[in-house]
């Protein structure tokens, strides 16, 4: 099922980010956030995610390769790093193509 899929994607993601040292950690309100980041370290408020998620949809718009549900992504992490590069020249008008 596909809740099964989010859900496990989700786990793998937070398993990976507790090895590293967070401070706290900011979603917004939905229940399995809270089920599984302990509540000391987690802060739930859209102000707290609203620029992420806007930053998140301009990748998305211009860069096919992060949209959901696509069939163009990338193996490699260095051509991830360096379209996310490009695109930030860009629309900060420091790349004259």
């Amino acid at each position: 099922m596909l809740w099964q899929a989010v859900y496990r994607n989700f786990l793998e993601t937070l398993a990976t980010i507790e090895k590293q040292r967070y401070q706290w950690s900011c979603s917004d309100y939905w229940k399995s956030y809270s089920e599984v980041i302990p509540s000391e370290k987690h802060m739930e408020s859209k102000t707290e995610t609203f620029t992420e998620e806007g930053y998140n949809s301009r990748i998305r718009h211009h860069l096919a390769r992060f949209k959901r549900k696509g069939k163009c992504y990338s193996k490699s992490k260095t051509m991830l790093e360096n379209s996310l590069k490009l695109l930030f020249l860009k629309l900060n008008n420091q790349l004259n193509i």
